[in-house]
C-alpha cells in the first residue's frame, strides 16, 4: 500500500472540484482525515465503507451494508453517516470479535471511521455513566470532527439525565486535557447547533454553574469560545442571570480570558440594549 505521509500536511481545497485524485482517493480508502468541509462533503460513503469494513473485520460486500448503501441518496448527507454507522454496528454485534472490530473502529485513520465510532454509543444502550466513559476518548480525539461528534453522540442521554451528567462532568470540567474540559460545556450547552436544546438549562442555566465556574479563566481559547457560546445560548431565556454571572466573574477575575468569555458570551445581550440618546 502505497505511503500517504506527504499528503497529511496539505491545506483543503477551497471547492470539492480542486480536490486532487490522490487526496480523494486517500479519503475513500479511509487512509487519511479530512481537513475541511469540502473533504468532507466529497467522500463517496459506499466506497469509504466498504474500505472500512474490509480494514476492521466486518465483510465489505455484506447484503447488510449493500442495502443500506442503495438507500443512502434518500437522505440528507449526515443522516446518512448515522445509517452507516448502525449497519457496521449491527454487523458487529453478530461478530465472534465484536470488541476487537469495534477497538479498530475506534482507533481507525480514518476521522470518519471514528466519527462512526462516536455514533455507536448511543446503539449500546448503555446508561449516561457508561456513555461518557466510551466517549472520553473521542471526546479528547485529535480530529475536531471527532470531538464534535462525541458531545453530540450522548447528548440525549445527558438531556435524560441532566443533573446527574452536571454531576459526573464536574471533573471533565478541571481535567488537564482542554478537549476534554471543552466537551465538558459544549456537551450542556441549553441550545447548540444541530442538537437537541436543553429546556431545563433553557430555564435554568444557573444549574450548571459549578460546571462553568472553573472555566470562567480557561487558559484555552477553544474552551473560552465554549463558554462564552455557552452563556449567549442562556442569555436568550434569562438575559438579567448571564448580565449577572459576567458581572461578577469580571469583578472576580481580572484575567484576559475572563474579559473575553464575558464579552462573547453578551453578544445577544448588547444587541437588546437600547441605543444611547
Amino acid at each position: 500500500m502505497a505511503s500517504v505521509d506527504h499528503l497529511r500536511q496539505r491545506k483543503g481545497a477551497f471547492r470539492i472540484a480542486l480536490i486532487p485524485p490522490e487526496v480523494l482517493d486517500a479519503l475513500n480508502d479511509g487512509l487519511l482525515e479530512t481537513v475541511n468541509l469540502n473533504e468532507f462533503m466529497a467522500l463517496e460513503l459506499p466506497r469509504l465503507g466498504r474500505s472500512v469494513a474490509a480494514q476492521i473485520g466486518l465483510d465489505p460486500a455484506s447484503e447488510r451494508l449493500a442495502d443500506t448503501f442503495a438507500m443512502l441518496s434518500a437522505f440528507k448527507p449526515m443522516q446518512r453517516h448515522g445509517h452507516v454507522a448502525r449497519a457496521l454496528y449491527d454487523l458487529t454485534a453478530v461478530h465472534p470479535e465484536r470488541d476487537a472490530v469495534a477497538h479498530r473502529l475506534a482507533t481507525h485513520p480514518s476521522d470518519v471511521a471514528r466519527c462512526w465510532a462516536t455514533q455507536w454509543i448511543p446503539m449500546s444502550g448503555l446508561a449516561l455513566p457508561g456513555q461518557l466513559d466510551a466517549a472520553r476518548r473521542f471526546a479528547a480525539d485529535p480530529h475536531f470532527g471527532v470531538r464534535e461528534m462525541a458531545w453530540m453522540g450522548v447528548r440525549d442521554a445527558t438531556i435524560r439525565s441532566l443533573e446527574q451528567a452536571l454531576e459526573l462532568l464536574r471533573p471533565w470540567a478541571a481535567d488537564p486535557d482542554p478537549n476534554i474540559r471543552r466537551f465538558a460545556s459544549e456537551l450542556t450547552r441549553p441550545r447548540g447547533v444541530w442538537c437537541a436544546q436543553i429546556d431545563r438549562l433553557k430555564a435554568e442555566p444557573w444549574l450548571a454553574l459549578p460546571l462553568l465556574e472553573p472555566l470562567k479563566a480557561d487558559s484555552s481559547r477553544y474552551v473560552q469560545n465554549s463558554v462564552a457560546n455557552w452563556l449567549n445560548d442562556a442569555s436568550r431565556t434569562q438575559p438579567d442571570w448571564v448580565e449577572a454571572t459576567c458581572t461578577r466573574w469580571l469583578a472576580e477575575s481580572d484575567a484576559a480570558e475572563t474579559r473575553y468569555i464575558a464579552r462573547r458570551a453578551s453578544r445577544t445581550l448588547a444587541k437588546r440594549m437600547p441605543e444611547a440618546g
